[in-house]
């Protein structure tokens, strides 16, 4: 079984950076800002992951862990329609020029009857269900050169405090679905600022950068989690379906069989029930055996340190633009439990990753016009981005809306800045 994501534990006692600015033209078209939060019209909690897009456009963003959106409307769709989409939700439309900052959209549950939905997973088998699935990326998914403009967001956490942060826009040289090309990844602008007082002797980097969040698009990795030989290692079985946008949608459980000891993964599938194409899938690595879990992160660590997983949470959401699937959105958390021989206490560190979509266009553009600016599935991003000095950093592109302790984080920084 391949591995999604890889860490690197170095142990150092001296701080070190390499810092590069990188430029690159952007639109100078002009925009106004929408900002605004999703809630659940009945509980008013955060929705989380909800998709905004600029209704016949491909821009789009989603909600942070609060909840919380802003997306930069170009001039000419000021006299648009924002669509706002959740799983389980009825979809919201909402006239742009009618919007006033900040807004707050309330979205309430689907409850459309999903009896006929119901009868029919009766008569299916839910691992046949999921190979036909697999098998769909050359009908119903892109099979077009595309460039795809996305906002790319990893943080290092020890215990609830934040020690690192990168970010970064690139551009995803997508493949056609239908044939087996990888992905190349152009990194367009990015910015980090790493407090290593917060993570004592011990620096952790994430090896891969967006390509760890672009290997969890299902249909065009399968390798990484849904290898031929791996199905029959899983139990598959339905769960309640739900809907999104009045569609029904099949929900796969699936984990791996009691008497197999290698770290598989469990979660859920969203498949739409028309098309079989994988709406989104949220997923865990099964982390119970810790010196197999752990072989499949650590890349680096001190002798005297005992390093494994705790956690690792993975997510992907696709969308659907004029009968056509494509990756959307993904994130990743990854909680690691550092034991030093000898210490009595331990220390916790989560790593989390999460990438965008943005913006997308049918393009072929040659890869030898860019090849500088690719970066690799080795890559250690926080080593190729320059600071936080410019609030105006990111211009016309639309990122995540960063969670409230991020935030907080950023703002340390430009004062910490400013006073030097």
């Amino acid at each position: 079984m391949k591995k999604i994501a890889h860490f690197t534990f170095i142990f150092t006692t001296a701080l070190f950076f390499m810092c590069s600015s990188i430029i690159s033209a952007q639109t100078s078209e002009a925009f106004k800002e929408l900002e605004g939060k999703v809630i659940d019209a009945n509980t008013k909690d955060p929705l989380i992951f909800t998709d905004i897009v600029i209704k016949d456009s491909n821009i789009s963003t989603v909600t942070n862990s609060d909840g919380e959106f802003l997306i930069k409307i170009p001039e000419r769709f000021s006299d648009g329609i924002l669509t706002i989409s959740h799983l389980g939700y009825e979809k919201k439309e909402i006239k742009i020029s009618s919007i006033k900052n900040p807004i707050k959209i309330a979205l309430s549950n689907d409850y459309t009857e999903l009896k006929e939905i119901s009868i029919t997973v009766n008569a299916l088998d839910p691992k046949d269900l999921v190979i036909k699935t697999l098998g769909k990326k050359s009908s119903i998914y892109n099979n077009k050169n595309t460039i795809m403009t996305a906002f790319y967001r990893e943080t290092i956490k020890k215990r609830r405090r934040n020690a690192s942060l990168s970010e970064a826009v690139v551009k995803i040289h997508k493949q056609p679905y239908n044939n087996l090309r990888r992905d190349h990844i152009e990194l367009i602008k990015a910015r980090k600022n790493t407090d290593y007082t917060k993570l004592d002797t011990l620096a952790l980097k994430l090896q891969g950068g967006p390509f760890s969040n672009l290997y969890t698009d299902i249909i065009k990795y399968p390798e990484f989690i849904f290898t031929e030989e791996d199905i029959p290692l899983y139990q598959f079985s339905f769960d309640a379906s739900t809907q999104i946008n009045k569609k029904p949608i099949y929900v796969v459980n699936f984990k791996q069989k009691e008497d197999i000891k290698t770290p598989l993964y469990y979660g859920k599938l969203y498949i739409d029930a028309e098309t079989l194409a994988l709406t989104s899938a949220v997923y865990s690595l099964n982390v119970s055996n810790r010196e197999l879990s752990s072989q499949m992160y650590v890349r680096k660590k001190p002798r005297k340190v005992d390093v494994y997983p705790t956690q690792a949470n993975y997510r992907v959401n696709y969308r659907t633009k004029d009968g056509k699937w494509h990756y959307a959105y993904s994130n990743i958390s990854l909680t690691f439990k550092v034991n030093w021989k000898g210490k009595l206490f331990n220390s916790v560190y989560t790593l989390s990753s999460e990438m965008a979509v943005t913006d997308w266009e049918v393009h072929d553009t040659k890869l030898a016009k860019v090849r500088s600016q690719l970066i690799r599935p080795t890559t250690i991003l926080s080593e190729k981005a320059s600071g936080f000095s410019d609030p105006r950093f990111w211009g016309a592109y639309n990122i995540i809306e960063p969670e409230k302790s991020i935030e907080s984080a950023i703002k340390k920084i430009q004062k910490q800045l400013k006073r030097t």
